[in-house]
């Protein structure tokens, strides 16, 4: 089944009739969606979620369409399930300002933020509008397209210095040590003072009044070089005593504008990129990319290639959940089972992703209108012997040994709870809003590639705590391994690319929203093409970076030990998190 339709305006009730005034149809060829005014954003937004039920804002990003305007692109899901209600704000380029939704949407905090530090779009409103990726002391918002870096040659790839004759001449050799770094206007790094970590502290802010004791408030900094924030990432938290009574994530230390080296690309240098975001789950992320290419190619990969890449994102899923469950017991202070259970499965799995890629972790596997190569001879029998043997009982071992464990119950179950209100509103996504009772998989609620042809079920729990978040993760692997089983019995022959060439092909102009329900959540890419070999626009939806938004919410009132196991339950890989 291919990737649901958006809304249209006869699918919403009385849609037009009563918002006619204030809302046109994007009319361009090859977009979808509703425009509208600025001044008239945050009541529309206050409509569709109490009047038609989107109450699930997935994804908030925005299109420099230089020379002309700048554009703010939503794309709003029912949490109970079905297409994408898409609509957009277009502002002058020397004058953008956007209403903030995050009075309506929480989840818009972070990503609005994004939007600000990378396009230069000013969210009115907003309650933290900081930069997020980038310093205070960086010149200028690197998405726009009149941003040049300092060693820039050509807007795309292919570069003429280094193609077709192979010869390289290193541009950093042509700019000596120094003329390399921009800073803003009236910006003097000699006499700079971090005015972002005032800014950060001054925001930090006692959620309740201490009914007890009167004691002074601190503030800590948890990373970004430390071991329990799983890579260059710091939460800043202030303190009462040991328990946290505010806190702020801040990203941005492993940053490298993977969204401007997307837009230099061509379409398919994209695709091994897309192995370095969540590098534990690559064969997910060329999921993802390859769907929105192939919406916009309007192709669909053949039956066997449909159920191909079916098999590796279901086996990136296992993989990825085992380590998760590692993780989280090193976190809690484990060691061995991790060690015995995640990492033994996991290369097992890879060892099926060597034989079929090539690679163990940077696959490179998909391509629009199918997969690279057919699986290799005698590979089917060892994902088969894997999902019907060996999985389904190491699973098993691994839930008696931990899910009764009464250290595991103590420190987890009632820890880092999350509502499911709080979770929808927060735009949180994958076990995060499973866990928190929200029964919500794109793989069922809007769902894509063959995904409709197989039966399992969506892992629920009802707390929102770190237990139910573990448990969550236990039982997909299950449900993943039951819908492999069925995959390797119904797979037959047959092509497994449908196309002229995986390498030679025109993408027309227009917009696509490809998404898949990744082991973290949604992870979705937003593509523009103008018709040209490279994308105009190229967004990463990254959910463990959107799941960031629910930190503190978790974290209030708990304890400091806890908040480091809080963090885990998450499951934040930060080369998705800052791109």
């Amino acid at each position: 089944m291919a990737m649901s339709e958006q809304v249209s305006v006869s699918q919403i009730p009385a849609f037009h009739e009563i918002y006619a005034d204030q809302v046109k149809l994007d009319d361009r060829e090859g977009y979808e969606g509703f425009i509208i005014p600025a001044e008239f954003l945050v009541q529309f937004a206050q409509a569709i979620k109490s009047k038609w039920g989107y109450d699930f804002l997935s994804s908030v990003t925005a299109v420099d369409y230089f020379p002309d305007m700048m554009e703010v692109v939503y794309h709003a899901y029912r949490s109970l399930g079905g297409p994408a209600l898409v609509f957009k704000v277009q502002v002058s380029r020397e004058d953008s300002v956007v209403p903030s939704l995050v009075s309506v949407f929480p989840g818009a905090e972070l990503q609005e933020r994004e939007a600000w530090d990378l396009m230069g779009i000013r969210f009115e409103n907003h309650p933290d509008l900081r930069r997020i990726l980038m310093w205070e002391g960086f010149a200028g918002h690197p998405l726009r397209k009149d941003w040049k870096e300092p060693y820039f040659e050509e807007e795309n790839k292919p570069f003429s210095s280094r193609w077709p004759e192979g010869v390289a001449v290193r541009s950093e050799t042509l700019n000596p040590y120094g003329s390399n770094v921009q800073y803003p206007k009236d910006f003097d790094p000699e006499t700079w003072t971090p005015e972002a970590d005032e800014s950060l502290y001054l925001g930090l802010k006692s959620f309740k009044e201490n009914d007890g004791l009167d004691t002074e408030k601190i503030i800590i900094n948890l990373g970004p070089q430390h071991p329990s924030t799983h890579g260059v990432f710091r939460m800043a938290a202030l303190l009462d005593g040991e328990t946290i009574v505010d806190l702020k994530p801040v990203c941005g230390y492993l940053h490298r504008n993977h969204e401007k080296i997307g837009e230099r690309n061509t379409y398919l240098q994209n695709m091994p990129f897309t192995d370095r975001l969540d590098y534990i789950s690559s064969m997910s992320n060329n999921f993802g990319y390859a769907l929105a290419v192939e919406k916009l190619l309007g192709i669909k990969p053949p039956e066997r290639a449909d159920y191909i890449r079916v098999i590796m994102a279901e086996l990136t899923r296992i993989a990825s959940h085992f380590m998760t469950t590692g993780f989280l017991l090193n976190d809690l202070g484990a060691f061995f089972t991790p060690a015995l259970y995640a990492l033994k499965e996991r290369e097992l799995i890879l060892d099926v992703f060597e034989a079929a890629s090539g690679s163990r972790m940077m696959c490179n596997y998909f391509r629009f209108g199918g997969v690279f190569q057919d699986l290799p001879e005698g590979l089917l029998e060892v994902i088969r012997d894997l999902a019907f043997n060996r999985l389904p009982k190491k699973i098993d071992e691994m839930d008696a040994l931990l899910t009764e464990n009464e250290i595991v119950r103590s420190r987890c179950i009632g820890i880092g709870v999350l509502t499911a209100e709080e979770a929808i509103a927060l735009s949180a996504s994958g076990p995060v809003l499973r866990g928190s009772g929200v029964p919500y998989d794109i793989r069922k609620a809007d769902p894509y590639s063959i995904y409709d042809r197989f039966d399992f079920d969506v892992a629920v729990r009802y707390h929102g705590d770190i237990f139910d978040r573990y448990l969550v993760r236990i039982e997909e692997i299950r449900q993943s391994i039951r819908i492999i089983q069925q995959a390797v019995t119904q797979i037959k022959d047959g092509p497994i690319f449908d196309g002229k060439s995986q390498y030679s092909f025109k993408v027309p102009p227009g917009e696509a929203y490809g998404r898949v329900e990744g082991p973290k959540g949604e992870l979705g890419f937003y593509l523009v093409s103008n018709g040209q070999a490279n994308p105009w626009r190229y967004h990463v939806r990254a959910p463990s970076f959107i799941n960031l938004t629910s930190l503190r919410q978790m974290s209030l009132g708990e304890k400091v030990a806890d908040v480091v196991a809080v963090l885990g339950s998450i499951d934040i890989v930060l080369g998705e998190v800052d791109r």
